[in-house]
């Protein structure tokens, strides 16, 4: 037991000590005119009080179409609101994600339960009894409290006594959230990813940055999700005495131009992760960093200036838009896009277009049927895939010349010849 707590202080220590060390470096890049993080004391184990760990500056080349090179042991940069990757380095390593589980956590709470509902503290989720104490709310037994107090708690100051209250709040038991976060992770259709606490203190959880894109832009779909993710600070009425003033540990939102929020993390098993959200001119971007051995945000930042300066918004189709025509059954059918297909493409990517008719297609098809697709691509990534639906039905072919008794009479003889095939085989 005595191990197990000095190794806990240690990785505390550790946590302080690492985010500490970019307070002295110059900023570079997007970060010079911005203002860092204003200094919070925060508890560290042992009792007492600490200076911000937060860093000041970031540490990011300038934006370049080239990717950056980052030190992180798995990382993705993705389209927010497609799921599109953009850049990838071992993005289905399957690791511990420490306090980026908490994600999930707040996606699974806010799909059950009402902000507006109120709380009531177990002796379990009470502050003492989660870790250590740089990561606490500060809950009490018995104290009644909102979900959406806890949620902010949660997010902004990764408050592992939130996790727990939430919790119990949402499933009775811990035990019984946990496996709804994994049953919502197989829903998501998440090969790897596997929760064993609400809040990644277990470290046997892990997941991997390609999954994390999915379960963020989950979240993301909830409104309440995104506001607080980008909420820098947040006054939490306390039980007795002043409100509790938490701030935000996503110090991206102070130091890059258009953050929009995300979840840090550290263990000593997982390193540093952060999930990191910016939009700028309407494009929205996520970057996700796990296992880097000192801060994350400055790679966080520079895969999202990489983003923002390599790839472009473009529309691919139009819904629609002629395609001319296909052959279906020898007859010529013309077709037109089902529906519009935009998506991020490398600058100045020259973008393929490619018909292909769906197989059993019978003539003669309906107005509207979906005969084949447009595939679009770059020579570097597939963009997506478009229905081609019929735009005209084309009529019955122009009758055989000569007298109407003349192609009556084939008729009949064709019609015979069919009979008689079909009987003699």
């Amino acid at each position: 037991m005595r191990k197990a707590r000095g190794a806990r202080r240690r990785g505390a220590a550790a946590l302080l000590a690492l985010l500490a060390l970019p307070v002295a470096l110059p900023a570079i890049g997007l970060a010079q005119s911005l203002e860092p993080p204003p200094p919070t004391l925060v508890p560290v184990p042992g009792g007492g009080t600490s200076p911000s760990p937060f860093p000041t500056a970031l540490r990011t080349p300038g934006p370049s179409r080239q990717p950056p090179q980052i030190r992180a042991a798995s990382a993705i940069l993705a389209d927010l609101g497609t799921g599109q990757a953009l850049y990838e380095s071992d993005p289905d390593q399957r690791r511990p994600i420490a306090s980026v589980t908490k994600i999930m956590t707040a996606l699974l709470v806010l799909e059950r339960t009402d902000p507006a509902n109120v709380v009531t503290v177990s002796p379990e989720a009470a502050s003492g009894r989660t870790g250590t104490g740089i990561s606490q709310l500060g809950l009490v037994a018995g104290e009644r409290i909102t979900v959406e107090d806890l949620l902010y708690a949660l997010i902004l100051q990764s408050a592992n006594d939130a996790a727990i209250a939430l919790a119990e709040h949402v499933s009775g038991t811990v035990e019984a959230f946990v496996a709804g976060m994994n049953q919502h992770a197989s829903r998501l259709g998440l090969r790897n990813t596997r929760f064993a606490s609400p809040n990644g203190l277990d470290n046997t959880g892990f997941s991997s940055a390609r999954d994390l894109v999915t379960i963020t832009r989950a979240a993301f779909a909830h409104p309440l999700f995104e506001t607080i993710v980008a909420t820098r600070f947040r006054e939490i009425p306390s039980p007795s005495g002043p409100s509790r003033v938490i701030q935000n540990r996503n110090v991206l939102l102070w130091l890059y131009p258009g953050a929009i929020g995300g979840k840090t993390g550290f263990t000593t098993p997982a390193g540093f992760c952060l999930v990191a959200a910016a939009e700028r001119e309407g494009v929205r971007l996520v970057a996700v960093v796990l296992g880097e051995p000192g801060e994350p945000f400055s790679d966080a930042a520079a895969l999202l200036d990489h983003g923002f300066a390599a790839f472009e918004l473009r529309e691919l189709v139009r819904e629609g838009r002629p395609f001319g025509t296909v052959p279906i059954a020898g007859r010529k059918v013309q077709v037109v896009a089902g529906v519009s297909l935009s998506a991020l493409v490398a600058v100045d990517a020259v973008v393929r277009r490619r018909v292909t008719v769906r197989p059993g297609v019978t003539f003669p098809p309906e107005a509207g049927e979906t005969v084949g697709f447009v595939t679009v691509s770059t020579p570097d990534m597939r963009m997506g895939r478009v229905p081609l639906v019929v735009a005209d039905v084309p009529g019955p072919p122009p009758a055989e010349p000569g007298p109407w008794w003349r192609r009556a009479g084939s008729a009949v003889l064709e019609a015979v010849s069919s009979v008689l095939s079909a009987l003699l085989g």
